[in-house]
């Protein structure tokens, strides 16, 4: 089994649970996702430190007074939930009480999100919306988990984080459209997709590419029930190229200008590069996820940054 290369323009995500890499059949599953750029082979601590999140789908979520703002195809097979996600973001060096220019400002992020996912079996493709609600800046309580963490692990406590990113809210949407291209039943899937997000935490849309190698169930299957195969096994290969139009983690929120310390328009990088790959493992209702993410330049001053993570769930 191995990873091929495939050039393609596509959104840089920090935590993604729509993607048809990521599908668990059933009427419905519970998973818990685990970033870290300890990860990475530098076992670096800089830029995208940590992320986490909870998510829960299942058909009683249709009623939430949320999911009546999705997009979704008529008639379709629909998967509809709730995620819970937290990440925070950290200069190269947290050993300063001063302000580094020209490096990564502090910043956290807290976030409701209601997503929906439903599947055109007929046209082999799927639809996807999610909508984020939440805060960021010290509402996010970012520094206090990253302190508590190196306490625990007997690291050198953080400093710096009294110049993250000021209060502001996060109100957030975006779709995501996935097309199957080619598949070899049971063994290969090459798909089409693209995104639009918009709103107060970040503008981004995208156009890309995702190709599947080794075992498994297709994604487009004529229904969510659980499928045949007790045992799969799969790698994927997701190269990601971002137009940025907003990133608050950067340049601070759209209403709250207070931040001490922000990155200027003008010195953002408008592209990025990004590649994800990874394996995935399932066992009857068990899904394991390990991966490594790849991230170019998101400000002409900065560094490229690699990260890791982990997905483990269940379904219904």
């Amino acid at each position: 089994m191995f990873i091929i290369f495939l050039p393609a323009f596509s959104i840089a995500q920090r935590i993604d649970n729509t993607a048809t890499q990521r599908d668990i059949p059933g009427k419905g599953y519970f998973r818990f996702h685990y970033d870290n750029d300890f990860f990475s082979r530098s076992r670096t601590d800089y830029y995208y430190t940590q992320g986490y999140s909870f998510e829960i789908a299942h058909p009683v979520f249709a009623k939430n007074p949320l999911s009546k703002i999705h997009l979704r195809y008529r008639n379709r097979p629909r998967l509809d939930g709730l995620a819970f996600e937290h990440f925070g973001f950290t200069p190269t060096s947290i050993k300063s009480d001063e302000i580094l220019r020209g490096d990564r400002p502090f910043a956290g992020v807290i976030m409701l999100k209601s997503f929906s996912v439903s599947v055109d079996t007929a046209r082999r493709q799927r639809l996807s919306s999610v909508l984020s609600l939440g805060m960021v800046g010290q509402a996010a309580f970012a520094g206090q988990m990253q302190t508590a963490i190196h306490r625990w692990s007997g690291d050198a406590e953080p400093h710096g984080w009294q110049y993250q990113i000021r209060n502001d809210v996060v109100v957030n949407y975006e779709l995501n459209h996935e097309r199957q291209l080619i598949a070899v039943p049971d063994f290969l899937s090459l798909n089409s997709n693209a995104q639009i997000r918009l709103g107060t935490l970040s503008d981004k849309v995208q156009a890309g590419l995702m190709l599947s190698l080794g075992y498994f169930d297709s994604a487009f299957s004529s229904s969510l029930k659980p499928r045949k195969k007790n045992l799969q096994i799969y790698v994927y290969s997701q190269p990601l190229g971002s137009l940025v139009g907003y990133d608050a983690t950067l340049q601070s929120g759209l209403f709250n200008r207070s931040s001490p310390y922000t990155i200027p328009a003008s010195e953002i990088n408008r592209f990025t590069f990004q590649h994800n790959y990874g394996v995935v493992l399932r066992v009857r209702k068990f899904y394991a996820e390990y991966y490594r993410t790849y991230l170019s330049r998101e400000f002409k001053t900065g560094r490229e940054h690699v990260w890791g993570g982990v997905k483990l769930g269940v379904a219904f």
